[in-house]
């Protein structure tokens, strides 16, 4: 606030507290301190707009900048405002910079379809499928592997997912939210596991090429490298994922930094629990 006190910072503090549950509270701080989210920011592809006021307390000014920097394209303004709560009197500076910016996108070629977007990918693989194919016979595993098909297919409509490929009992999907993806996934493994199958499974979050209406790119390989080291009856994610959900009341076990075939660097994975 641009000229509180003391007094009525700990007054505002107070008032948040009661205003929510403890379970509430605690995930509303456990979100500020542990999302993180600047290694996705290149991936935003629209028109981004970043106002920063010149007397914010809370946040410095170079961490706005930072926040422009990383947005391909992005506008970064700074306004002549005290506090990092915009008061109702200087409101039509922000507005008039709002509008500026509005009109100004809406002039640019909107019209281009994106060919990047920024996704969740799942990929799903059931666990010893030949030797069961084996103990079943053609048919019985036909059978089978239909169960399996509708159920995944279920969760994926429910998560509002999208069944991207099918190759033998595997299944790529995309999702433009990361906590429901990873719901979907843990539903599909004690889904299948009720029919008798265990299912490994991998989630990662990126950027992502469009080709004729289909995801590909180095963010896809990423996923189906994940899902390549999750155990039986895992649901395993990329450090980007477990950022991006942070606050969302999903839980995951470390499983430690890991190389990824054919993708740079060591990344760290984490289970879902």
């Amino acid at each position: 606030m641009p000229t509180a006190s003391d007094e009525e910072v700990r007054a505002l503090a107070q008032m948040i507290h009661q205003s929510g549950s403890p379970g509430a509270i605690e995930a509303l701080n456990r979100m500020n301190m542990q999302l993180d989210v600047r290694h996705v920011l290149p991936a935003i592809r629209v028109p981004t707009l970043v106002l920063h006021n010149t007397g914010d307390r809370w946040v410095e000014l170079e961490r706005g900048r930072d926040l422009a920097d990383r947005i391909p394209g992005a506008e970064f303004v700074e306004l002549p405002i005290e506090g990092h709560m915009t008061p109702a009197a200087d409101m039509p500076l922000v507005l008039a910079e709002m509008e500026r910016f509005l009109e100004a996108a809406q002039e640019a070629d909107s019209r281009q379809e994106p060919d990047r977007v920024l996704a969740t990918v799942l990929f799903t693989d059931i666990v010893d499928s030949t030797a069961r194919m084996a103990k079943l016979g053609d048919s019985g595993w036909r059978e089978l592997l239909e169960q399996h098909h509708a159920l995944v297919r279920r969760e994926l409509t429910r998560a509002r997912g999208s069944e991207v490929d099918t190759a033998g009992d595997g299944f790529f999907a995309a999702f433009d939210g990361p906590a429901r993806a990873v719901r979907c996934a843990k539903s599909i493994v004690g889904g299948v596991n009720k029919l008798g199958l265990d299912v490994r499974s991998g989630l990662h979050t990126g950027e992502c090429e469009l080709v004729d209406g289909k995801i590909s790119g180095i963010a896809v390989h990423t996923g189906a490298r994940v899902a390549a080291h999750a155990a039986p009856g895992e649901v395993l994610v990329s450090s980007t994922v477990k950022d991006l959900v942070a606050g969302s009341g999903l839980e995951f076990e470390d499983r430690g930094a890991h190389e990824l075939k054919g993708i740079p660097g060591e990344w760290r994975l984490y289970a879902a629990v």
